[in-house]
């Protein structure tokens, strides 16, 4: 039976379909979606400035027998438009759009949705790109299935704050080194890269001198 679906989106890649339509490839909080958006580019269309990229925007999806739905409704909720005004956040964000999309393509997880609109939210806000990227990174990282293993070292035994640790990346484990850069603050900022909005994150007193700390701890 034909089904209509109301939900919040992300536009991850724009198709241009006949004369005057458009296939989009949406994030959703129920998942990847692919829509059909009928003359979504003619000048009058009432959908085409809610479908634009770096756009979050309130849809109406409807779903009939054919493989593609349609959209056929969409309101404009926030769009982040610094964005568009620097190129190497704009190739940045991209990025983002892209590691999503991929994602999408293999796991079917609804936190996908969370973790791009926050990302390009920090940008459009000013947070630090170093720290959105690792953020986003960090997050994209587990919620495709893997893990970022911040409470054991290579030995199996609890980390602590005393210790100071370097990156093993065959163990892919943290290594007790006394000598390593890794320490209490680091792991601190890891896990709470890992279990906190990314304004919170960004709230942290010298997070930008203790990112390039963890930066090279896995992560897509």
């Amino acid at each position: 039976m034909p089904n209509d679906i109301r939900t919040h989106a992300l536009v991850l890649r724009r198709t241009n379909y006949g004369e005057s339509d458009r296939i989009l490839n949406l994030i959703t909080p129920v998942g990847k979606i692919a829509v059909l958006a009928r003359s979504v580019r003619k000048e009058k269309s009432r959908l085409a400035g809610a479908v634009e990229l770096f756009t979050v925007s309130d849809v109406v999806i409807h779903e009939g027998r054919g493989k593609l739905a349609t959209l056929t409704g969409a309101k404009m909720l926030s769009f982040y438009h610094k964005i568009l005004s620097d190129l190497a956040l704009l190739e940045l964000a991209s990025t983002f759009l892209k590691k999503i999309e991929r994602a999408a393509e293999q796991t079917d997880n609804p936190e996908f949705f969370e973790i791009v609109n926050q990302a390009l939210s920090g940008l459009n806000d000013g947070i630090s790109p170093e720290l959105v990227a690792l953020w986003f990174d960090f997050n994209l990282f587990c919620a495709t299935g893997e893990e970022i293993n911040l409470l054991y070292d290579i030995r199996g035994e609890k980390l602590v704050a005393k210790q100071q640790y370097t990156w093993d990346d065959i163990e892919q484990a943290l290594s007790p080194d006394p000598q390593g850069a890794i320490g209490a603050n680091e792991i601190k900022l890891a896990r709470l890269i890992l279990g906190a909005k990314l304004k919170i994150v960004a709230s942290v007193d010298k997070v930008e001198e203790i990112l390039p700390r963890i930066a090279h701890i896995p992560k897509k």
